[in-house]
């Protein structure tokens, strides 16, 4: 089947023969959304740009990655700003604030009573510019594993004699199975996908016990095998992500 510019990101990902190849994507995405936001094309001095960011902020994860990332100024324009917006709402929070009274039946039966502004509090933890833009594009290579699982045999067979996915990215494929296959496609599909993420898993186990064995003297002189990174690889495999790569810096 002939590649598509949509379909050539996915593709690359499962050739890069990574644990998972939804890893993979989530690395790129993420390293580019760093770039657009932060990088040397200064989209941070962007007033639209800004608000925007102003508006979702950023999550704990993504604060740290952006403060790794190195460019100091654009931190602090962002933060200005994004600073201006959260006070500015915290005053309006806070003018219309009173305290909820309870009473002593409230307090024997454990009633939780809505408080406004840890509910202010929890919107903000759950909005950041750079998840909610992975969310959306995420979304679509999810529809494009899907539409090239169903029209591409050869994209099919990668993935069947593949690493599979770690954990994490292979219960959002099984979810998004159902809204996107037949009953049929999902029959075929999971015939091929459990025993891939069984055998899978087992090679990783395998790989991680033979490190373990490897502390062992009386192995000190045997082939490692496939096991010199098996505790990155192995914990991919259960969560995802790249527990052993460096931050992602600013390409001066």
């Amino acid at each position: 089947m002939k590649e598509q510019l949509y379909t050539i990101p996915l593709n690359d990902a499962v050739n890069a023969g990574d644990e998972c190849p939804f890893c993979f994507i989530e690395r790129s995405v993420e390293q580019d959304l760093l770039d657009f936001v932060l990088g040397s094309g200064s989209s941070y001095m962007e007033a639209d740009i800004r608000e925007m960011t102003d508006k979702a902020g950023f999550c704990r994860e993504h604060f740290r990655k952006m403060f790794q990332y190195g460019n100091t100024l654009g931190n602090a324009w962002i933060l200005k700003t994004h600073y201006k917006k959260i006070i500015g709402e915290m005053q309006s929070e806070f003018a219309q604030f009173k305290p909820a009274r309870t009473t002593l039946r409230d307090k024997l039966r454990k009633t939780v009573i809505s408080n406004p502004i840890a509910a202010w509090v929890q919107e903000k933890e759950k909005s950041c510019y750079v998840c909610d833009h992975f969310a959306d594009t995420y979304a679509r290579y999810m529809d494009t594993f899907f539409y090239l699982w169903k029209q591409d045999d050869e994209f099919r067979r990668k993935i069947s004699e593949g690493k599979g996915f770690c954990l994490h990215h292979f219960g959002d494929l099984c979810e998004a199975a159902d809204t996107r296959l037949s009953n049929n496609e999902r029959d075929d599909f999971y015939g091929i996908l459990l025993p891939l993420m069984e055998r899978n898993m087992e090679r990783l186990a395998g790989d991680v016990a033979w490190m373990v064995e490897k502390f062992d003297h009386r192995n000190k002189d045997a082939d490692w095998k496939n096991s010199r990174d098996a505790i990155q690889r192995g914990m991919q495999k259960l969560k995802g992500g790249y527990p052993a790569d460096n931050p992602y810096r600013m390409n001066k």
